[in-house]
């Protein structure tokens, strides 16, 4: 039962902060604008997702924000793969 303590991260968890905001907001190139529209996305998630991406931005480890968050590790995965999702389809509908 060790195992689970045990386990690395996901490697996609290392994703920086630019590259998520590349991933998220492609059609960007000005940094700024990136950010300002990231920023407003993250604005329109409720409380606790807006605490995981922003551990997760923090370059916090799944560990470290189930334990803060108070939620599973691999429920942590999960709620960013959903978080990532949402922040992409807020942004794609700004755009228009």
């Amino acid at each position: 039962s060790n195992f689970r303590k045990e386990s690395k991260k996901p490697i996609n968890s290392s994703l920086s902060e630019d590259q998520f905001q590349l991933a998220v907001i492609p059609d960007f190139s000005d940094e700024k604008e990136q950010l300002g529209i990231l920023n407003e996305a993250i604005d329109l998630l409720s409380e606790i997702e807006k605490a995981v991406i922003m551990l997760f931005l923090d370059e916090k480890s799944y560990d470290e924000i189930a334990e803060i968050i108070g939620i599973s590790n691999s429920n942590v995965g999960v709620r960013l793969n959903r978080i990532k999702t949402k922040l992409s389809n807020i942004i794609k509908t700004k755009e228009l």
